[in-house]
Parts: C-alpha cells; structure tokens; sequence
C-alpha cells in the first residue's frame, strides 16, 4: 500500500534526527609489491672508482672511501698498501693516507701513517688541507662567482646561482699525523740535499705545513723558507747566483753541479741558450722530460739537433723506468704538440710500461659497443686494446657491434695496428651487447673473462644476460665479465647480470685516459675472488721506530 503524504514527511523527519551511518569506502587499489633494492657491495664501490682521476676533487671521493672503511676495514687497509704499489692515480693515494689517518680502526692509523712517508711534500700538504680544510679554496669560488654575477648584472643579463662550499673535511689534525708529519720534515732537515731539493719543488708547501701544525723550523729551513737567507750551500742559493751568471757555459755547469730542476731553471734563466738547454735536459728524469715537453718545444729545444738526440735517449731510456706513468707518455705527447716522430716514441714508451705490469693469462674477449653515439667507445676500445694485447697469453678475440657483430683482426699490439685494425668501424646502428656473444658461442671460442666497452643502452635482442646464459652452457665457460661504461651510461646490462647471479664488475670511465691501465691488474687475476684474496694477503707497511 502506497504511503500518504502524511506519513512520508513523518519519516524524514525521523530519518533527519538519526546518526548517518559513515559512507563505505572503496577498497584502495592493491599496489604492486616493490621491487627488492639490489644492495651494492662496498669492495666494488671502491674498485670502481680506482679508475677515475678525480683531478683533485677529493671531496668526491671521501664518501666512497668513508663507506669502505665502516663496511670493510679489514679489505680497506690491505686495498690501501695494495693500491700503493699497483695503482697510478695521486688523488686516491692521498685519499687512502687521510681515510686511514682518521679511521679509528685498530691498526689504521699506523699504516696511514706509513704510507704517508712515502708521499712527496706537495702530496704529503695535499693531505694536510684536505682534512684540516682550505678556506682559500671557498674565498677565491666566491670571488668567481661574485665576478660573474657583476659581468651578468652589467649585460643585464640574470646573475647565474653558483652554490660555493669549503673544500675539505675542517677537522682537527690528530696528534698522531701532526707528528708524523715532524718527523717527516725533520729526516729532511737532517739531509741538507734532500731538503734543498723539497724545497726548490714545494716551498711554499713546506711554509705551510710548519705554519699550520705548529712545527718548530730547524735552522737551515727556517733561513730558507722563513728568512729568505739560504746558506751558500744550499740549491736556492745557487740557483740566485746561476740567475746573474753572464756565461751561457757557466750557467750550464752550475745547473748540471746544483741539480736544479728544469721547473725551477727556466724561470730564473733570462735567456735559455743551447748549451744552457742541455745541462737542462740531462738534469731531467724521464718522467720530468715527459712533463715537460710543451715548455722545451716552447724554448726552441727541437731547433738544436743535438739537444732533439738527448731529448730522444731521454724518452729511450724511460721505457725501462719504474717511475714513469703507463699512460702519462701518450697524453703528454697530444697535449705538447710534438712531432710524430716523437709522439711514436712516448706511445712505445706506454707500451714499455704497460708491459711490465705483468702477464694476463686467463683467456679473454674484448667487446666494443659501436652503434650510434658510440664514438668514444672505439676509442677507449682501441687504447685498451693495444695495451692488453701484448700481455695475454691465451686467446684474445675482439669484437666490434651495433645489432651484428664484427670480429676484428689485429696484425700487431701496438696502437698504430689497432688504429688501422678499426677502419671502417663507425659509431652507427642499433644495440645488441648479446651479438658478439652469440657469435662466439657458435664458434666455440671460450673467453674466461670478457671485457665490454659499451654504455650498457642495449634496445635489440639477443640480450647480454640471455646470450651469457646460452653461452656458458654450450661452451661450457664461467666467465667474469667487466664493463668499461662509457658516454650517457646506465646500468641495464649490469643489473640484468646480478639479478641472474653472473659476477661483473663496472669501471665508469669518464675521459679520464690516465686511468686506463688500472683496468690491467683486474684482468691478470684467475679470477675476481682471486683479486680479492690478493689484495687481502698484501703485506701492510710499517713506520720505522723513532729516533731516540
């Protein structure tokens, strides 16, 4: 029975004065579970950076290092001596002395301060005012910046926002490092000729570091640095009396007695004749000529045809010097603007170095990624190649790829062959990091360790991983794999490795063709836990007792 008007308005009304119930609401869609986060091991943190050069930004290596010290102190430490006797690059050596110096980490300490005593005095400041910190660095950023604004506010232009920060860690020195830095300066005070020649190179770094700590000058440093009165003996007073010398031949034989760096020569000679130029370059070490050699082509040295021989026995002799960087030689000789037949010299030179680094003897591919924007890639693909080539003792098969892969065929193992072995190999195409190893499975060629040169954008099958699993079954092969990433880099290739449990191991390579050859030790090892236990049983340095 329908209800009448009546009786609807009562039951409003009483539907007014009850509590509303709470609207329902609708079930939240179900998120989708998150991936797990891959966690990052700290030893291979560290490993990758050691093919960077920082360029003296340590501030972007201290947290990598502070990470390595709190995640593994025991590998830190033996990385640290280790890394002192394999590795090239001074900013992570530097590094290694102030993480120790600070860590407090039984037994750190010492061997920081071990190393330290093998540091020169310009590394040994470096490290000083990295942990003490350089307010001079922030003010001369902030008058760059204060400049710039002024330039922009006069074209009227918006003033660019440049965030400054002090450089360094503004820390207390401990005890411990101040004094083994006093000791440092003291065994130099002690041999007036090891003074003398610190401080011809560093002055002004060995002002500092008795300013800062406090340190007490011994009295031929204090006349020397402070005083501005070197004894007659010393290289700093010869070095005035060389400066007002007349004859061209009596400067020569002072520079040749007094061992005066070329550094230090060229700037106090008014006028650098032939025969003062040769006392020069003999003085030199190879690695001195090496650094040096944009400023003597300046000074006319390749004019003279006897001082261009001592140049050339100079550069001869630095293939068998332990003390000559691998890589150093080659990008010295782009940057001085020499001929190409001394250019030829310093990549033999390389060569030499690199050599007697020691053996590779685990079979090994070498990959490079040439599609598109890949230019890079062949580069440091070629670089690397003529360095590794003559140190493998098994099997090296090389690939070039885009979607398909290209072996390469390489008549000898140096630079120049590898150049011409890469005519035609143009950076073009599509990604496919599987190709070559797809290749290398039908053929049967089992590579222990393989080495690719890519930025890890593959977009085309076969894929990386999928091909790795294929390949170490048919072949029958584990190998390790390890990516020299390049360009606009990300990381599907390694990621993709790890989540399927395939060892690989990333080098970042950021231009930086200085660090190359730290890529060498990585591949000479049976394999990578191999690395890990050598570094592990390296034998840590200890500091000589103090004198009584």
């Amino acid at each position: 029975m329908a209800k009448s008007r009546k009786d609807r308005k009562r039951d409003r009304k009483r539907s007014a004065a009850e509590p509303k119930r709470p609207a329902k609401k609708k079930a939240a869609p179900r998120k989708a579970a998150a991936a797990p986060k891959r966690e990052r091991d700290v030893r291979l943190e560290i490993i990758d950076t050691l093919l960077t050069t920082p360029h003296r930004d340590l501030d972007a290596l201290w947290p990598v290092h502070q990470a390595m010290v709190k995640g593994d102190p025991r590998f830190y430490v033996h990385l640290a001596a280790w890394y002192f006797d394999r590795g090239e690059v001074r900013d992570h050596k530097e590094m290694f002395v102030a993480a120790l110096s600070l860590s407090r980490f039984a037994g750190h300490r010492d061997v920081g301060l071990a190393l330290l005593r093998r540091l020169p005095p310009f590394q040994v400041g470096r490290v000083i005012d990295f942990i003490h910190g350089d307010r001079a660095a922030e003010e001369k950023a902030k008058k760059q910046a204060t400049k710039q604004r002024g330039k922009a506010s006069a074209k009227g232009e918006p003033a660019p926002r440049r965030k400054t920060k002090p450089a360094g860690l503004f820390k207390n020195i401990p005890r411990s490092l101040k004094t083994e830095v006093e000791r440092y300066l003291r065994e130099r005070e002690a041999n007036a000729e090891a003074f003398d020649q610190a401080a011809l190179h560093a002055r002004r770094v060995l002002k500092r570091l008795y300013a800062l700590l406090h340190i007490k000058p011994g009295p031929r440093a204090q006349a020397i640095l402070f005083d501005g009165k070197p004894p007659a003996d010393s290289k700093l007073a010869a070095l005035k009396t060389i400066a007002k010398m007349s004859d061209p031949a009596d400067q020569a034989r002072a520079i040749v007695a007094n061992k005066i760096p070329f550094r230090i020569a060229v700037g106090s000679i008014k006028r650098l004749t032939p025969t003062a130029m040769v006392a020069l370059v003999d003085a030199m070490s190879s690695q001195e000529l090496i650094n040096h050699l944009g400023a003597l082509r300046r000074h006319g040295a390749f004019d003279d045809e006897g001082i261009t021989a001592l140049i050339h026995e100079k550069i001869e002799a630095a293939k068998k010097d332990e003390r000559v960087q691998a890589f150093k030689a080659e990008v010295a000789a782009e940057a001085a603007g020499v001929s190409d037949e001394v250019k030829k010299k310093l990549t033999e030179v390389t060569e030499a170095r690199t050599k007697a680094k020691g053996r590779i003897r685990r079979s090994t591919a070498l990959l490079c990624d040439k599609s598109s924007s890949m230019t890079d890639a062949i580069e440091v693909t070629k670089r690397l190649g003529s360095m590794i080539a003559s140190l493998c003792e098994n099997d090296l098969f090389v690939y070039a790829f885009d979607d398909v892969a290209y072996p390469i065929t390489v008549a000898g193992d140096d630079l120049a062959s590898w150049e011409r072995a890469f005519l035609g190999i143009e950076a073009s195409g599509c990604t496919s990091c599987g190709a070559p190893l797809q290749v290398m499975r039908k053929k049967k060629q089992a590579a222990e360790q393989i080495l690719i040169v890519t930025d890890e954008g593959e977009n085309t099958t076969p894929f990386f991983a999928n091909e790795l699993e294929r390949y170490r079954k048919d072949v029958g092969v584990d190998p390790n794999v390890i990516i020299v990433r390049v360009g606009a880099a990300m990381d599907k290739v390694e990621r993709t490795c790890r989540e399927r449990g395939f060892p690989v191991d990333v080098f970042r390579f950021t231009g930086d063709y200085y660090a190359l050859p730290n890529v060498i030790p990585f591949l000479q090892q049976p394999s990578r836990i191999d690395l890990v236990l050598d570094i592990l049983e390296y034998p840590l340095p200890e500091r000589p007792a103090a004198a009584t």
